[in-house]
């Protein structure tokens, strides 16, 4: 299956790059650009993309502020946004991805993270830039009130494995080989806590294994 991707960043050159680096991949296929926010969530929804690749700072509106009328809290059918941008900020990573979100890179990942991270947002996994995952997780954690014990949210023993995983910025494949089970079992269970936490995707999973004290 070919992904079809959606690029918006206001500068040409980047999206340029972008679409260079995309469409040489086979399964992955760039239908549309857009150079502001209010572009992005036009096309956005016109083109129903399977992934938006979305820069923060943007004419018009914002990537952030787009990011939530695409995918944030209360949207039906929310689309899967990876936002992308130059800036290494707290206060980005967390308003991005407590927009929906479901991943965060920075413009100096390189080509093959990019690529994965379209891979992983297609197939339901997020994606972060290594240097800010554990960082971004622990701000999830002190915007909550503290716990005084483990919250285990109802969750069986084997659930609470694969969230402090999730939690450690693994891949459902790097959750499968560290468990000694099936990806597909991985997903299973992911979707089943999922359900319980009332968590809208991973990352909102992790969020809340650190506001939670399962990460101490």
């Amino acid at each position: 299956m070919t992904i079809r991707v959606l690029l918006a960043d206001d500068q040409q050159m980047v999206r340029t790059g972008f679409r260079y680096m995309l469409d040489a991949e086979d399964d992955i296929e760039v239908v549309g650009e857009a150079g502001d926010g209010v572009e992005a969530v036009r096309l956005a929804r016109e083109l129903r993309p399977d992934v938006v690749l979305m820069d923060i700072r943007m004419p018009g509106i914002d990537g952030l502020s787009a990011t939530r009328r695409l995918a944030g809290p209360g949207v039906v059918d929310p689309l899967k946004v990876v936002v992308v941008t130059t800036f290494d900020m707290d206060e980005y990573v967390h308003a991005a991805l407590t927009g929906g979100a479901v991943g965060f890179l920075l413009k100096d990942a390189g080509p093959a993270l990019l690529i994965e991270a379209v891979r992983a947002a297609a197939r339901g996994d997020a994606l972060v830039s290594p240097r800010i995952t554990v960082r971004l997780l622990r701000h999830f954690a002190e915007a909550g009130a503290p716990t005084p014990a483990p919250d285990t949210g109802g969750l069986t023993p084997r659930e609470l494995d694969i969230v402090r995983s999730v939690a450690q910025g693994r891949t459902n494949t790097e959750v499968a080989s560290e468990l000694y089970v099936t990806v597909s079992t991985v997903k299973t269970h992911l979707a089943r806590v999922q359900e319980k936490l009332g968590a809208r995707n991973r990352v909102e999973v992790a969020a809340w294994a650190y506001r939670n004290g399962l990460m101490e």
